[in-house]
């Protein structure tokens, strides 16, 4: 009878699921036809390669990717990882194989994750930013069988002993790359893998060795998750700022490809490339982390005038806090665009803000989309239903991952996953983040959230960036202590950030100490490192 009531329950949101990809056009009503045979081939082929196929059936000459080399389209991408599938099987690797990829964005990343799904292979997305002892930690625990890399990352690669391919070359002569290896071999369709080759995504690694969280996408409506709060539509361009290593980058990537959309992307960022690829390209939806963000609308209003974004419909944020003046001012700049995402590697989606909830309530996370649920609990595992409650976050989402590769899990609820976030919902039911479990600060008795205080200081003209931490003192257990990067010709005093902070928050949020920094620690994807500050 549990099970019958379950799956009852579970009606009104496959409905709406439904509802929410047939609004997007992925589904053509006048065609089942179609989406029975796209349904299929996610099925043999993963959400990747699947997708790919699916795009170059229903149109040829549809592009798919435009990097720096130009663009390719979706026809190309799928023959091409053909090829470079047969070339992996050559030299050994199979469905029992794990493929680590060590590559910024570009065709051949593209290209190796299609082709590892084709063999049903597991891909491993390594992080760009990794230090050599993390690279060959995660390498031995994933027990990596080959490595596709960008010739920067040489160095890392030649410390474990395994075969490795070349996926990008900066300087002629230093080997074969891809599209060298590629030329000339059969491109033909392969034998379908007896299951797709599945993804396993690291945590950012900032409390330790990153751990792998595979990623299997089993429902078709889990792209519902996206769609149903941001408004990706079929035959778009999307720009791709964000890595694809990362979730935020990752999650978009293959949204997009599900839509058969063109995605954009550059090997390294840079903010006013991206605005001119957006101008060049027609971009629709332009995918970034909020550091990403504050760079482009540092350029200032003259830069920004010099391009034409007026294609944009989405802006779309993840990774880490969306700060109310950023989102602001991304609104002043670009209209009313932004959507702000909430998740993790481990959960995925959480919620999503969109620019009405944000209109509504700067720096909120927003609210969940259709098959996704979060809850607050206490430290006594008791639910809290009332509003303006910090608590623990959990989310249940069909994204979720199933533990960690090393054997490990986050804690578990009522069938909800923890985030390892505290949050609050207001009167309206919209969820703010107010920070990781692990940052609160106790100082005097009084509990104080860092990114309250960080993002009143970014409200202050004279400064960039701000990270509030806590050190130990006899007094108070813990004092505060403002870690502060000043805007480039803007001049600010201690004084003048304590009387700041005095003037609009309680009085223990006032820090004890201020220093000023020329740049504030953070990783590949612009996560503040606060173990890192002084």
């Amino acid at each position: 009878m549990t099970r019958v009531r379950h799956a009852l329950t579970q009606v009104p949101v496959l409905v709406r699921g439904l509802n929410v990809i047939r609004r997007s056009g992925l589904v053509p009503v006048t065609r089942p036809d179609q989406a029975l045979l796209s349904l299929v081939r996610l099925r043999q082929l993963g959400p990747i390669a699947g997708a790919a196929r699916i795009a170059a059936g229903r149109d040829s000459t549809a592009v798919g990717l435009v990097d720096e080399r130009g663009p390719l389209t979706y026809a190309e991408l799928d023959t091409r990882s053909n090829a470079l599938a047969r070339v992996f099987a050559n030299h050994g690797l199979g469905p029992d194989s794990v493929i680590a990829l060590l590559a910024r964005d570009h065709r051949g990343a593209v290209l190796t994750m299609i082709a590892a799904s084709k063999l049903g292979a597991r891909l491993l997305l390594m992080n760009t930013g990794f230090a050599r002892p993390q690279f060959v930690d995660v390498a031995r625990r994933e027990g990596v069988s080959a490595v596709v890399h960008d010739q920067e990352f040489t160095r890392l690669v030649d410390a474990i002993d395994v075969p490795t391919f070349l996926s990008w070359a900066d300087e002629p002569g230093t080997g074969r790359t891809l599209e060298e290896l590629v030329d000339g071999v059969d491109d033909g369709r392969l034998p379908n893998p007896r299951r797709p080759g599945g993804l396993v995504l690291l945590t950012s690694g900032t409390t330790g060795t990153p751990k792998g969280a595979p990623r299997q996408v089993r429902s078709p409506l889990a792209i519902a998750q996206f769609l149903d709060r941001v408004p990706l539509r079929v035959g778009e361009a999307t720009m791709l700022a964000a890595p694809l290593f990362h979730g935020t980058g990752l999650s978009q990537f293959l949204l997009s490809f599900g839509l058969g959309s063109t995605v954009v992307m550059r090997r390294r960022f840079d903010p006013e490339e991206t605005l001119r690829a957006i101008q060049d390209n027609r971009v629709t939806a332009l995918v970034v982390v909020p550091t990403m963000l504050r760079r482009i609308l540092d350029l200032g209003p003259e830069v920004l005038a010099r391009y034409d974004t007026s294609s944009l419909r989405i802006v779309f944020t993840a990774g880490s806090a969306l700060p109310p003046e950023l989102g602001n001012r991304a609104t002043e700049a670009f209209g009313e665009v932004v959507h702000n995402l909430y998740g993790s590697t481990e959960v995925a989606v959480a919620t999503v803000a969109t620019p009405q909830d944000w209109r509504e309530a700067p720096g909120t996370v927003g609210r969940p989309p259709v098959g996704c649920t979060v809850a607050l609990y206490d430290d006594q595992d008791r639910r809290i239903t009332v509003p303006n409650v910090v608590a623990r976050v959990f989310v249940g989402s069909v994204l979720a991952f199933e533990g960690y590769t090393d054997g490990r899990h986050k804690d578990v609820l009522d069938g909800l996953l923890a985030t390892g976030d505290l949050g609050h919902l207001d009167e309206r039911g919209l969820l703010f983040i107010d920070g990781r479990d692990d940052d609160m600060i106790v100082s005097g008795g009084e509990n104080v959230f860092p990114g309250e205080i960080e993002n009143l200081l970014l409200e202050h003209e004279a400064v960039a960036e701000a990270a509030v931490t806590g050190v130990p003192d006899e007094e108070f257990g813990q004092r505060l202590k403002a870690h502060v990067v000043l805007r480039q010709g803007a001049s600010l005093d201690v004084e003048g950030v304590r009387e700041h902070v005095r003037a609009n928050l309680a009085r223990y949020k006032v820090p004890r100490e201020v220093v000023f920094v020329e740049e504030l620690p953070r990783n590949a994807t612009g996560k503040l490192l606060r173990e890192r500050l002084p």
